[in-house]
């Protein structure tokens, strides 16, 4: 049943985002969700799961992956393109801007994130809504991350500004707190 979700889902996303025109149009305008949403009558949601599948041999776009939660920290989807490790259990670390775009929602910020292999990259996080059941119910909010290897992030119109090569800017996080070697953090 999951697979046939996942299909399905691929399916209407290669459909209303062909594979070439959403790939040079993703291009041309440096990866800007917002763009691309309005361009293809898509939300940031479907344009940010969209981004993780171009994936082609011969015409692959930037390796995305993606993590939406809510306000808990539950993970609710989760895509990767890269070998970005997500937690399996309970929720990301907290460190990473995917928490903090809750603070600021409809604001897309942005993060270069090392894990603790070393591994460096560049993320950014927004906040969703899905329109609520009625009166009595309240709308659903989630937060939604997209990131790269920070080899790829000057592809993104985000990383303007952004001194990529400033390591020691990077915010050091890892997988869980549960599963966290870093004994310095707070």
């Amino acid at each position: 049943r999951l697979a046939r979700v996942g299909l399905v889902n691929y399916f209407a996303g290669a459909v209303v985002m062909p594979y070439d025109r959403f790939l040079d149009a993703a291009r041309a305008v440096r990866f800007d969700i917002d763009v691309l949403g309005r361009r293809f009558d898509a939300s940031v949601e479907q344009v940010c799961h969209r981004l993780t599948t171009l994936q082609r041999p011969g015409a692959k776009g930037v390796p995305f992956f993606l993590i939406r939660i809510d306000k808990a920290g539950n993970v609710s989807k989760r895509f990767s393109a890269t070998g970005f490790q997500f937690a399996r259990f309970g929720g990301a670390c907290p460190l990473w801007v995917v928490h903090d775009a809750f603070r600021t929602p409809g604001i897309i910020q942005a993060q270069v994130a090392e894990m603790i292999d070393g591994t460096t990259y560049f993320c950014i996080a927004l906040t969703v809504a899905k329109a609520s059941g009625g009166y009595h119910t309240s709308a659903q909010e989630f937060a939604i991350g997209l990131g790269c290897d920070i080899a790829h992030a000057r592809q993104l119109v985000y990383a303007e500004g952004v001194d990529l090569e400033n390591r020691d800017a990077a915010t050091p996080i890892g997988t869980s707190c549960r599963l966290c070697e870093r004994l310095e953090c707070g």
